[in-house]
Parts: structure tokens; C-alpha cells; sequence
């Protein structure tokens, strides 16, 4: 299983899995290493630029597990909204035409 898995299908993408513990622990770090590093960096000391460099990199690595979830479920709740909507232009042109 590769971490940084590019092919979801909608109902894989909607389960939970590893990618979204992972994904949450990197995130969580990278707020906490911003949060360090800023502090750090205000003091001009050496290890508040590393924090800083770190979260860059946590980051990346939250939005590289986790994007191709959120694009697939992303796509697939568009395919379903445009039906919806079609859906009830349907309904609403026949009102038009057979209402009161």
C-alpha cells in the first residue's frame, strides 16, 4: 500500500483509512511546528527557522495524502449535484408547462 496513492474510487475515497490517520498527525504537527517556529523566529533563534522549515514540509506532506481523497469525493458529489439540478429543472419546466 503506497502512502501516496493517486487513484481513489469514490466509495474507497469515502472510507477512512491510514491516509486520513497519517494525513491528521501531519497536520496536527505542522500547526504545532508553525506555532513553535514562529516563536522561535521571533527570537531569531536557530531552532524556530528549522520548526518553520519542517511545518513547510509537513504540509506538503498533509495536502500530498490526502488531496486525491478529497478530489475524487469532490468529483463524484459534483456528478451527483449536476443530476440533482437537472432533476429539478425537469421538475420545475414541466410546472411551467402543465401547472396552474
Amino acid at each position: 500500500m503506497s502512502v501516496f496513492r493517486k487513484k481513489w474510487t469514490p466509495d474507497e475515497a469515502d472510507h477512512w483509512t491510514v491516509h486520513d490517520f497519517l494525513a491528521c498527525v501531519f497536520g496536527v504537527s505542522a500547526f504545532f511546528t508553525v506555532t513553535v517556529g514562529v516563536a522561535g523566529s521571533i527570537l531569531l533563534q536557530p531552532w524556530g527557522f528549522l520548526c518553520l522549515a519542517l511545518s513547510v514540509v509537513l504540509t506538503w506532506l498533509t495536502f500530498k495524502i490526502i488531496d486525491p481523497k478529497l478530489r475524487t469525493l469532490s468529483d463524484a458529489f459534483e456528478k451527483k449535484q449536476d443530476g440533482y439540478l437537472e432533476d429539478m429543472e425537469r421538475h420545475n419546466r414541466w410546472e411551467r408547462e402543465y401547472g396552474d
